[in-house]
């Protein structure tokens, strides 16, 4: 009896199988908060530079400050569901698309802050602050996505390696582009005499 518990258990330790090397997770080293930082510092503040403000509906304004206090108060929830509320009146208001960008990317959604701002610069006017922000929140969505790119596992074949520089490689041309059309969006100051 006791040789076949003895046995029982050795079949039993045998299906008891090594814990499973854990894998590195990446971590973005921004916060969210950190890329809306940048994203505000890429419009400048050169006063002497054009920037178009077109009137606005008083309804969207007050969706729009409600919105503002919900973010500084720290709810995205209330920030974004004011601003959707305003794009509902005003869908192709570069500024509000925006803004919801930015609140997008705060709730850790990078993918629809990419849609809106490129939705944001292809209806705006393609110059100025709000041109270099639409940009500078895309090129923020490619950072992060190349900062939490899985790394290699320590165990990995050269077709692993090639996928994970290809990916990286691509990260990086993305980057590139968005810094691009970024500084495209600055137009040379005309000094008056």
């Amino acid at each position: 009896m006791k040789s076949a518990f003895s046995l029982f258990l050795l079949v039993l330790a045998g299906c008891v199988s090594a814990p499973a090397p854990e894998v590195p997770v990446a971590r973005d080293p921004l916060t969210p908060d950190q890329r809306v930082a940048a994203i505000h510092a890429a419009a400048g503040a050169d006063d002497r530079e054009l920037a178009v403000q077109p009137l606005r509906d008083p309804q969207v304004e007050d969706l729009r400050e409600t919105a503002q206090q919900a973010r500084a108060a720290r709810n995205f929830a209330a920030a974004a569901d004011a601003l959707t509320q305003a794009l509902l009146l005003v869908p192709e208001d570069p500024a509000v698309l925006q803004e919801r960008a930015e609140v997008a990317l705060l709730q850790g959604d990078y993918a629809r802050a990419d849609t809106l701002a490129q939705r944001a610069f292809q209806l705006g006017s393609q110059v100025g602050p709000l041109c270099r922000q639409h940009w500078e929140t895309v090129r923020q969505v490619r950072q992060h996505e190349l900062a939490v790119q899985p790394p290699l596992p320590a165990r990995h074949s050269p077709e692993d390696a090639a996928q994970h520089t290809a990916r990286a490689a691509t990260a990086q041309a993305a980057i590139a582009d968005a810094e691009s059309r970024r500084d495209a969006c600055t137009v040379p100051v005309i000094e008056r005499m």
